[in-house]
């Protein structure tokens, strides 16, 4: 990887991690405990609930996106950034700008 295609991916980090944080906010006020006090219908509630629920399971997920980017983002510039955790092949430019926080190749992410 070169030194432009290092500083594109770095800027696109960046703007990934800015996002990703906004959506964790976003999920964040979704995963409000709901208030008993509210004036709605069982079925409401229950859907609410269940909306929860969802909302919970992509939080945990979202926030580990934003975990692995901010790893990313600390490792662009050391010498391994780039390589497969499993395999040691470089993984492919383009994988890399798709899903930066990838530590593996797609041969090796498949398995």
């Amino acid at each position: 990887m070169n030194a432009t295609e290092r500083a594109q991916l770095q800027s696109k980090i960046e703007a990934a991690i800015v996002k990703t944080q906004d959506e964790v906010d976003r999920l964040e006020e979704a995963t409000q405990p709901i208030s008993p006090e509210n004036a709605i219908g069982r079925v409401s509630r229950m859907d609410a609930i269940n909306n929860k629920g969802v909302s919970e399971a992509a939080l945990r997920s979202t926030k580990r996106k934003l975990t692995n980017l901010k790893i990313a983002l600390e490792k662009i510039d050391k010498p391994e950034f780039g390589i497969c955790t499993r395999c040691k092949q470089p993984i492919l430019p383009a994988r890399l700008m798709y899903m930066p926080e990838s530590t593996r190749c797609v041969r090796c992410a498949d398995r």
